[in-house]
């Protein structure tokens, strides 16, 4: 059975993209290519809230994820959340995502309100939804992100 990983992370920096390369290596996904993709779980797949990221192989390979990503110029407050549930008898599942420059009670209500939306397009039965949520402060003068990813198994070759 292949196996999704939930992780996240926080950091600030001088910089936008710097806080960003800071937070993704809170998770412990730094060194790799991030590819988006859309929100739908695979039947016969286990996820698990993992916090870090494993070795998930060579750096500069490719990683499928799910994201959920705030960066704020502070003062301010970055918040990301990421909630999934999958449908029973190891059928297919969705991921939700939403981030922003609000509190870790906002992001979590918003995200279980945009799962339970996308459940009710869709004819399966679901389990009981699991939310991670990286809630962080910033600071005046620096640039914080905060971030939720879900990495779809381990890197590919991306040449």
């Amino acid at each position: 059975m292949s196996t999704i990983r939930v992780v996240w992370g926080a950091a600030s920096g001088p910089t936008a993209m710097s806080s960003y390369d800071a937070a993704l290596a809170d998770a412990g996904v730094e060194n790799y290519n991030l590819v988006s993709v859309s929100s739908v779980i695979p039947a016969d797949v286990n996820v698990e809230a993992v916090g870090t990221a494993p070795d998930l192989g060579p750096a500069g390979e490719r990683l499928t994820v799910v994201e959920a990503r705030a960066t704020v110029a502070g003062p301010g407050r970055a918040s990301a959340a990421l909630a999934w549930s999958q449908s029973v008898d190891d059928g297919p599942g969705l991921f939700y995502e939403t981030a922003g420059e609000t509190d870790r009670a906002d992001v979590e209500r918003r995200v279980r309100e945009g799962l339970s939306a996308g459940q009710e397009l869709r004819d399966w039965e679901f389990t009981e939804p699991r939310v991670a949520v990286e809630s962080t402060q910033a600071e005046s003068g620096t640039h914080t992100t905060a971030l939720v990813l879900a990495v779809y198994g381990e890197s590919e070759p991306i040449c």
